[in-house]
């Protein structure tokens, strides 16, 4: 393996060994605390301009497939592991993980203490950090690293995006056959699901449980859409996950408020969570490390629950939005908001997955409530 230089923006500054991709990379750095799926972890395209920081140890093996890509490619700028495996042992194995980094231009970094590092960031927030095969001074990359644009300063939408409209008609994973089901089913509703960077287990959740999905890119003209809902052609929006700042999605934002001037239904996951409360004029709040992992308790407040959630986000909605919007779900490590459904407006939201992949999947309900939602079965979620 090659050497790998690291430099953070607090100053830290260390060295490592290259398992991915050759080249110098800079992106926001982040932790994840989930055991298990990686790969589901890293091609996931929300994490567009970040580096992933794995706190479990061991990773790389069960090698990588095709079947558990959550994007069309991964978008990450690097991953951070402990100890990496580079011979896998799975049956469902096709190719080790660094060359699979490698095909993306993605940087693995391993070799390094990543118990310190979460507990720097930790300590200090999410930060922008710049790694190298390249440059192995840390004045040379401290000058990268402040020459570079910030996260927040760059539209990954664009990037992540589908570019053509497709009807998706996959469903859920079945653990017996390890192939994606078929629906078989009529369909109940068919919605429009914009992608900002959606996952395909979402696609496949809102499939199962009983919609015809087109999914659209986040450039739509918003006249398509609601030409559709008037038409009765579909019932309803879903709005994904996706990378980055929301408050820099200006286009994404305008589209979203002609949908809420229009009466139109929602169902917002992650960034469309975050969209829908900016879209209503309460703008989003940066927390410090954010929420990566799949062991987060959230409390359904309409049943008493207490659900165990899988989480990606930097965002959270601000508290104020109890003034048009009352709160499902409350995040019980720190008392975030996890779940809104708006008053006068037939939209709902949540902050966490849902569907999980990889997580638990104690909340998957909520495709279901969205279908009763739209064919009118329910009133309110």
């Amino acid at each position: 393996m090659k050497p790998i230089s690291i430099y953070l923006e607090n100053g830290l500054f260390f060295q490592g060994s290259s398992f991915g991709a050759d080249g110098t990379s800079v992106g926001e750095i982040v932790f994840n605390t989930s055991i298990t799926g990686y790969q589901e972890i890293i091609s996931d395209p929300s994490y567009a301009g970040q580096f992933i920081t794995f706190t479990f140890p061991e990773i790389g093996n069960v090698g990588v497939n095709s079947q558990d890509m959550e994007g069309r490619r991964p978008f990450a700028k690097g991953i951070l592991v402990r100890n990496y495996n580079e011979k896998y042992s799975n049956f469902r194995g096709e190719e080790n993980l660094g060359e699979f980094l490698k095909k993306y231009g993605i940087l693995g970094i391993t070799d390094i203490d990543t118990r310190h590092i979460t507990k720097v960031l930790r300590r200090d927030g999410a930060m922008m950090m710049v790694a190298s095969t390249q440059f192995h001074e840390k004045e040379k990359l401290q000058e990268i690293l402040e020459n570079s644009p910030r996260i927040e300063e760059i539209n990954y939408i664009d990037e992540v995006s589908t570019k053509e409209r497709y009807i998706h008609n996959s469903g859920t994973f079945d653990i017996h056959t390890f192939q994606y089901r078929q629906p078989h089913h009529k369909p109940k509703a068919k919605i429009i699901a914009i992608d900002f960077g959606i996952k395909r287990n979402i696609l496949n959740e809102l499939t199962s449980a009983g919609l015809e999905v087109e999914v659209v890119p986040n450039s739509i003209d918003v006249e398509y859409i609601l030409e559709k809902y008037r038409d009765g052609e579909i019932k309803g929006v879903f709005l994904s996950n996706g990378p980055g700042d929301p408050l820099i999605l200006k286009k994404e934002r305008e589209t979203i408020s002609k949908l809420v001037d229009a009466g139109v239904p929602m169902f917002g996951i992650c960034l469309g969570h975050q969209l829908l409360s900016i879209a209503n004029g309460y703008e989003t709040e940066k927390l410090k490390f954010g929420h990566h992992g799949g062991n987060h308790p959230v409390q359904n407040l309409k049943t008493g629950a207490v659900e165990i959630t899988s989480q990606n986000h930097n965002y959270s909605v601000p508290e104020s939005i109890v003034e048009v919007a009352d709160i499902t779900h409350k995040n019980l490590f720190d008392g975030t908001i996890e779940g809104l459904i708006y008053r006068d407006k037939p939209i709902f939201s949540v902050q966490h997955h849902p569907e999980a992949s990889p997580g638990p999947r104690e909340s998957s309900y909520i495709f279901n409530e969205f279908v009763k939602y739209i064919t009118k079965e329910i009133e309110r979620c």
